[in-house]
């Protein structure tokens, strides 16, 4: 039956690749070509000497969705596929070098249906290729082109410009790209300029996402040529362009109304007033990701207005920070009140992870900072006395917390009781927690009682260690067990 073509229109190899021999795919392939539209090839490395027999490649002749990224492929090969499937639409060469610019003409003449071309780390494609293809597919809508030389092409960028179909553009590692030839993209080229605001008037971009990372020629007047005429742009990533300051950024944001993440990480010159701006912005109530990670001049003052304004957020990566533990208690409570709004946890119903945050190598966040987002995660809350309902209200959504590496384990071990709802269980390991860490503390400081407060540390983190490991044999826990360990009168090795 697997050989029987109908039940191929979709053939993904993703979850299979690894298990499947050349021979059998080639098999499969050369039977269902007729009916093959999705063909995804992705790391399909065993087909390096396959391509050229058995009428492999001439078998597909209907593809629409085509991805050959990580295939051992030669550039003959890809011209086949190229030449024989003129309904394609989405096409997937990352990373190969047997794809050029002669396979870029090829897509051009051959393959006007194409939205969506990724060719990142092509190697032997340039903006010549690039040309080919803007002229001769006039629906491209998503183009990943990233470490791909020749974005210093005013003449591509104006080309782009007037095509205005651009949804994504992905131009990592792109050093060829500088302000002049965003300006073209955006702006294009002696357009009617508005005399009270001395900027082109054009039309808005219809993109909705940017990715700009490394892209390090880039400055602040590039990215200003973005303000107000982005106004549909919900995905942003400017990360180690280094030539950004605030000046830009705070233009900016505040003309992305929809704007839903923004990667900023490693800009070393951004201040606290970016993070103002944009929890003042329009963009605040949309917002799901954020990203300084490294911004080493970030901190509580600029986060904690973030944390207020921005009620979706799903994801903040704030690690190398100047945060302290107020943004991680600013966080728990944001958590808290959407729980508030939620309705309560069905019986059958378990916790889930809405908000995931990165703080590790943060100097200024301690272990307090943790256990508070550890507490509002297991938090239960008691109806009162005089309340008509009598029943308590359990968290439906918690904080996953990345921190300090020594702090890790505990904190996933939390979340994992959380999850599956066993919360006295995750209140348990709190407390014994926060125990260990307080006499630790403690047992640091010198004087009289030290050698006492070290022992007291010792059996806290002991009792700690049983309970993360699973171990409460007082609740009489089911399928738990104990950390065995040697002491006095145990096993001695001679």
């Amino acid at each position: 039956m697997c050989f029987d073509g109908q039940l191929w229109s979709d053939l993904d190899t993703s979850n299979f690749y690894r298990d499947i021999t050349a021979k059998a795919l080639v098999n499969i392939i050369t039977s269902a070509g007729p009916f093959v539209k999705d063909l995804n090839l992705r790391g399909c490395v065993q087909l390096k000497e396959q391509w050229n027999k058995n009428g492999f490649i001439d078998a597909c002749q209907n593809l629409e969705n085509f991805s050959l990224e990580g295939c051992r492929i030669d550039r003959t090969s890809i011209h086949c596929f190229l030449l024989q499937n003129s309904r394609l639409v989405h096409v997937n060469l990352s990373g190969l070098a047997g794809a050029t610019n002669a396979a870029m003409k090829i897509l051009a003449s051959n393959c006007p249906r194409v939205e969506v071309l990724n060719i990142s780390w092509c190697t032997n494609i340039d903006n010549r290729g690039l040309k080919k293809v803007v002229e001769g597919c006039p629906k491209l809508r998503d183009l990943r082109a990233g470490e791909v030389r020749g974005w210093d092409d005013v003449d591509l960028m104006v080309e782009l410009f007037k095509r205005n179909t651009l949804e994504r553009l992905v131009l990592k590692n792109c050093d060829s790209l500088n302000d002049d030839s965003l300006a073209a993209l955006v702006e294009g080229i002696d357009e009617e300029v508005d005399v009270l605001t001395d900027r082109p008037i054009v039309p808005p971009r219809k993109l909705k996402h940017l990715d700009l990372t490394r892209c390090r020629s880039i400055t602040d007047t590039g990215l200003k040529t973005l303000v107000d005429n982005a106004p549909h742009l919900e995905g942003l990533q400017v990360s180690k362009c280094g030539g950004l300051t605030d000046d830009s950024l705070m233009a900016l944001v505040p003309t992305l109304p929809i704007l839903t993440h923004l990667d900023i990480e490693e800009l070393d010159s951004l201040t606290n007033e970016v993070l103002k701006t944009l929890a003042e912005s329009p963009c605040a109530s949309h917002l799901r990701h954020l990203c300084i990670s490294y911004c080493e001049t970030l901190g509580d003052a600029g986060m904690l207005p973030v944390l207020k304004a921005c009620s979706k957020l799903a994801s903040l990566e704030m690690d190398n920070t100047r945060i302290s533990d107020l943004v991680l208690t600013e966080a728990a409570a944001s958590m808290r009140n959407r729980n508030r709004a939620a309705r309560g946890l069905q019986a059958s119903e378990r916790p889930e992870v809405s908000l995931r945050i990165e703080a590790y190598d943060c100097a200024n966040v301690t272990w307090t900072g943790v256990r508070e987002v550890l507490s509002r995660n297991a938090e239960i809350t008691r109806p009162s006395p005089n309340s008509v309902n009598r029943t308590a209200t359990y968290p439906r959504e918690i904080i996953r917390l990345k921190c300090f590496h020594n702090w890790q384990p505990t904190v996933d071990e939390h979340t994992k009781r959380v999850l599956r709802g066993d919360f006295a269980a995750a209140a348990r390991l709190e407390r014994k927690w926060a125990d260990w860490m307080m006499l630790n503390e403690e047992a640091g400081v010198g004087g009289a009682g030290a050698r006492r407060r070290r022992r007291r540390a010792r059996e806290a983190q002991m009792m700690h260690a049983d309970e993360e490991e699973g171990g409460a044999g007082a609740t009489g826990g089911v399928g738990r067990r104990r950390r065995a360990r040697s002491g006095p009168g145990g096993c001695i090795v001679m």
